[in-house]
C-alpha cells in the first residue's frame, strides 16, 4: 500500500495517555489550563490554499508591509483641468521610469524568469501610452471634473468589469484585470506620493506571507532570497501566479486564515504542489517535508533534461507535443518547455479590451509575431470562438446589443455559426492568417463545427479570400494553409467520417466534448463529480473521431485537458493519437510518460478500457498503469 503524502497527519495512537491529572488544587488547575491554552496556540496547524508554485519549502515567516493610500473623490474647478492633466502626465512619466528600472532589475533574474516577466512589462508600458485607459481617464477629468486619482480608479474598475462580460474564460479575465488594476495603482501611488512595498530587506530563506501579492511585486522577488510565498488572496490564473511559477518559488495563494494565525518567526512548510501549509510543524512533519524537498529537486533535474530529448516511445514511435497559447505572454513558457509548435492558438485575446474590432493589418502583425517567435515550428490558429457565453463587445452587432439575448447560450450562436452569420469578421481574420503564413507554417482551425456543410461554406469564403489577396499581390505561403475542424460536440464526433472528407485535419477538444456529451457544466460546483472525460461515452466519441481521421490518413490531435494529464497519455496513445497540445507546464511530464511507454502496451490498455461500461473500473485501469 502506497504511503500517504508527507503532509497527511499521522494516525492518533489508540493508547494516547490522559493529559489531565485529577485531584489537583484550584491553582494547579488554573496553571494547567493556561499552559494548555499556550500549548494549543503554539501547536501545529494546517491550512489549504491554491497551489501555484511547484515544490516544497521550509522556512521562517516574514512579511512586508505596504503603505496605504486614500482615493480622493474631490472635484476640480473648471479652470483647473489643465493643471490636473499635467499632474496626471507627471505621474504617468514617473511610472514609465519605474518600469524602466524594473526591467533592469529583472535582468538579474534567471533567463526563464526574464522571458516570462518581460512581456508583461511590455504590456504595462503600452498601457502607459495612448491606451484606452489613459484616454478615458483624461476624458473623465475634462468632462466630469474628476480629480486624477478618482478618474483613474473609476476607469480601471469599469474596464475590469467589462472584461468579465467579454473575455472567454476566467483565466483571461483575471490576467487582463490584473494588468489594468496594477497600472492604475502604480499611477495613483505616484499621484499621492505613497511609497511602494519593498522586499529587499527580507532575510535569506524566509517564507513571505502577505494578504495579496501583485504582478509587479512578484517581479521584484529574488528566488535566491525568498524560499516560499503564502498569500491570503489570489488565484491560480492571474499574472502573479504565472510569475511565481516562472520564478520557481513554491507558493500557495488564497490560504484563508493563515495571516491571522501566523506570527513573525514561526516556522512554516509550504507545499506549492499540493496547496498545503503546515504552521509550526511537528518534528515528524518537518522530517517528511525535508524528504519532499529532496525528492522534488531530483524530479526537476530529470524533467529539465527532457527538454532537448525527442518525444518518442520506447519502441521508437514519434509523438508530437505542442502547446496551447491563450496570450503571447505565454510564448516563453512554451519555448522553455520544449513545445514542438502551437497546437491551439486561441485568437480571442486580439479582440479584447478594445472599442473596435482589430483590422486586417493589426491581426496580421500579431499573428506574424507569434509565427516568427516559433522559428519554423507550426502554429495552429483557431478562428474567433465568438458568441454564446463568449460575447465580445467590440464585435457585437446592433441587433444583438438591442436585446436578442439567448436563453441557452451554450446551445446558441457560437463559433462558426456566429462567424458564418457575419462573414466579414471571418474574412478579415482569414486574410490576416494567410498573410502571417508567409513567415512560417500555419494551420487554420474552425471551432464548433457540427456538420460538413459548415466546412464547405467556410472553404468557399477561404478560397475567395485567397484569390483576393493574390490579386493584391500580397506575400502568401507557397501552399495554402490547411483548414481543420474542432471535434468538440457529439454531433461532430459522430459525423467524423463525413467531416474527414471536407477537412484537412482534426483537433479533438475534450473539454467541450465532455461537457456536451454529459450535459454537465464543469464550472458548476455541485455537478463537478459528474464531469469526467473517462466516461465511456466520451471515450467512444474520441475513439470514433480518431479512427475516422486515421482511415483518411489525416492528422488528428487532442488539445483539451485530457492531453495535459499524464495519467491519460497511455490511453490516448493506445487509441491511436500521436499529437497532443497542452499548457506549457504539463508538457515535460507528458513527455516523460511518452518516453517510458510502449505502443503495444498502450494498445492493450486502450482495449481493456474500451471494453468497460463502468467508469469506476476505467479509473482503476488508468490508475494501475
Amino acid at each position: 500500500m502506497p504511503s500517504p503524502p508527507w503532509w497527511k497527519p499521522a494516525s492518533m495512537s489508540k493508547t494516547e495517555p490522559n493529559r489531565t491529572e485529577p485531584n489537583k488544587t484550584e491553582s494547579n488547575k488554573t496553571g494547567t489550563k493556561r499552559g494548555a491554552a499556550k500549548q494549543r496556540a503554539r501547536a501545529e496547524r494546517r491550512f489549504s490554499g491554491i497551489a501555484v508554485g511547484q515544490g516544497v519549502a521550509i522556512g521562517q515567516i516574514c512579511t512586508a508591509h505596504e503603505a496605504q493610500f486614500e482615493i480622493s473623490t474631490r472635484l476640480i474647478p473648471v479652470g483647473g483641468v489643465n493643471a490636473e492633466l499635467a499632474r496626471l502626465d507627471r505621474a504617468v512619466e514617473q511610472a514609465k521610469a519605474q518600469l524602466f528600472k524594473l526591467r533592469q532589475r529583472i535582468g538579474l533574474l534567471p533567463e526563464d524568469s526574464q522571458q516570462e516577466i518581460s512581456p508583461l512589462i511590455d504590456t504595462y508600458q503600452h498601457m502607459l501610452g495612448n491606451s484606452r485607459l489613459l484616454r478615458q481617464v483624461r476624458e473623465r477629468i475634462e468632462k466630469s471634473l474628476e480629480c486624477a486619482e478618482s478618474a483613474m480608479t473609476a476607469e480601471a474598475e469599469a474596464i475590469a468589469a467589462g472584461f468579465h462580460a467579454s473575455l472567454p474564460n476566467p483565466e483571461a479575465t483575471s490576467r487582463a484585470a490584473d494588468e489594468v488594476r496594477e497600472i492604475a495603482r502604480r499611477v495613483i501611488r505616484n499621484l499621492t506620493g505613497t511609497p511602494f512595498r519593498s522586499f529587499s530587506n527580507l532575510p535569506k530563506g524566509a517564507i513571505l506571507i502577505i494578504e495579496e501579492l501583485r504582478p509587479a511585486e512578484a517581479a521584484l522577488l529574488n528566488p535566491g532570497q525568498i524560499a516560499g510565498i503564502i498569500t491570503a488572496e489570489g488565484g491560480a490564473d492571474g499574472h502573479t501566479a504565472v510569475m511565481l511559477r516562472a520564478l520557481g518559488i513554491p507558493s500557495v495563494l488564497g490560504a484563508a486564515g493563515i495571516t491571522s494565525a501566523a506570527h513573525k518567526g514561526d516556522t512554516v512548510i509550504v507545499d506549492g504542489t499540493a496547496g498545503k501549509l503546515i504552521l509550526r510543524p511537528s518534528s515528524a512533519s518537518l522530517a517528511g517535508a525535508k524528504r519532499a524537498v529532496a525528492a522534488y529537486a531530483r524530479e526537476r533535474g530529470r524533467l529539465a533534461k527532457l527538454r532537448g530529448l525527442k518525444a518518442e516511445t520506447l519502441d521508437g514511435e514519434a509523438v508530437e507535443l505542442q502547446g496551447n497559447l491563450e496570450l503571447p505572454l505565454e510564448l516563453p513558457l512554451l519555448a522553455q518547455a520544449g513545445a514542438a509548435g502551437i497546437g491551439l492558438l486561441r485568437s480571442e485575446f486580439i479582440y479584447m479590451n478594445r472599442m473596435h474590432a482589430p483590422d486586417e493589418d493589426e491581426q496580421a502583425e500579431v499573428y506574424r509575431n507569434v509565427v516568427e517567435a516559433m522559428a519554423g515550428d507550426p502554429v495552429t490558429i483557431r478562428v474567433l470562438d465568438w458568441g454564446g457565453e463568449k460575447d465580445i463587445s467590440s464585435l457585437m452587432p446592433d441587433a444583438i446589443q438591442s436585446g436578442q439575448i439567448e436563453q441557452n447560450p451554450a446551445l446558441g450562436l457560437r463559433g462558426i455559426r456566429m462567424l458564418l452569420q457575419h462573414p466579414e469578421v471571418l474574412e478579415t481574420q482569414l486574410a490576416a492568417i494567410l498573410r502571417a503564413g508567409a513567415f512560417g507554417p500555419v494551420r487554420i482551425l474552425l471551432p464548433m463545427i457540427t456538420n460538413a456543410g459548415e466546412v464547405r461554406e467556410v472553404r468557399e469564403i477561404y478560397q475567395r479570400v485567397v484569390r483576393r489577396l493574390r490579386r493584391r499581390a500580397d506575400p502568401l505561403p507557397d501552399r495554402v494553409p490547411p483548414l481543420g475542424v474542432m471535434i468538440e460536440t457529439p454531433g461532430a464526433a459522430l459525423a467524423a467520417d463525413a467531416l474527414a472528407l471536407e477537412a484537412d485535419f482534426f483537433s479533438i477538444g475534450t473539454n467541450d466534448l465532455t461537457m456536451y456529451t454529459l450535459a454537465v457544466d464543469r464550472a458548476h460546483t455541485a455537478l463537478a463529480p459528474l464531469y469526467d472525460p473517462l466516461h465511456p461515452a466520451v471515450l467512444r466519441l474520441v475513439q470514433f473521431a480518431t479512427e475516422a481521421a486515421l482511415r483518411m490518413h489525416m492528422p488528428v490531435s487532442v488539445c483539451g485537458e485530457m492531453a495535459a494529464n499524464p495519467r491519460y497519455t497511455r490511453l490516448l496513445l493506445g487509441l491511436g493519437l500521436r499529437s497532443f497540445s497542452m499548457n506549457a507546464s504539463a508538457l515535460p511530464r507528458v513527455k516523460q510518460v511518452v518516453r517510458h511507454s510502449n505502443i503495444n502496451d498502450c494498445i492493450r490498455l486502450a482495449r481493456r478500457v474500451m471494453e468497460q461500461p463502468d467508469i469506476g473500473r476505467i479509473r482503476e485501469l488508468i490508475a494501475g498503469e
